[in-house]
């Protein structure tokens, strides 16, 4: 592993820019997320034990879970909720992502919410499958699978098709998907993680 590299899980909003660090998605930044455990355990065999997580403004998957109706409330619950579950899973809290200018959280982690208040312009879902995020895109919900060879394809299964089905309810439409295969893992590993996709038909 490469020790420069500060890997950070973030939720796959679109809006999401990590300016500084390196980053991995799960929905919710895995908030009541069934199986963002096994995500954590196989990422941290991946790329080491140091991995931060940060909450950001503005998330829908916290706000549906939570069921509640003002932005004030979910930004300030999933701060809450992120970092107990960076307790419970031993990852770094690094902070808070807002709509601001690129911010400095801890652990070498930089990063803001660039896409509008209130509106989602995704009409893609990006997959990472070898080493996190590799280049920011607007236009692209996040989900990492970089994981997902090493987990197996029974484990994997519906982790990502929970994650897809929920990007395609926040959009109101189908979304096309692309694959971001650079990365530390190396070409190898990516193209075991597409094979495990392709087994889910994506």
């Amino acid at each position: 592993m490469n020790n420069d590299l500060h890997y950070v899980i973030t939720c796959g909003d679109e809006g999401i820019q990590i300016n500084e660090g390196v980053r991995l998605a799960v929905v919710g930044a895995g908030f009541r997320f069934d199986g963002f455990s096994e995500v954590v355990k196989n990422c941290k065999k991946l790329f080491g034990k140091k991995i931060s997580i940060v909450s950001s403004e503005e998330n829908d998957w916290v706000k549906k879970e939570l069921n509640l109706n003002e932005w004030d409330q979910v930004n300030a619950s999933m701060q809450q909720h992120v970092e107990a579950s960076a307790d419970r899973e031993k990852l770094s809290y690094a902070g808070h992502i807002s709509f601001t200018d690129p911010k400095v959280l801890k652990d070498g982690i930089k990063g803001h919410m660039v896409r509008p208040h209130d509106i989602h312009v995704a009409n893609k879902i990006c997959f990472t499958l070898g080493g996190g995020e590799q280049k920011f895109n607007l236009g692209c919900y996040l989900i990492s699978a970089d994981w997902v060879a090493a987990a197996g394809l029974q484990v994997a299964r519906p982790i990502i098709e929970q994650q897809v089905a929920f990007y395609r309810d926040v959009a109101h439409k189908e979304l096309s998907y692309v694959f971001e295969e650079g990365g530390e893992l190396g070409e190898q590993i990516a193209k075991e993680n597409r094979k495990v996709l392709e087994k889910m038909g994506i």
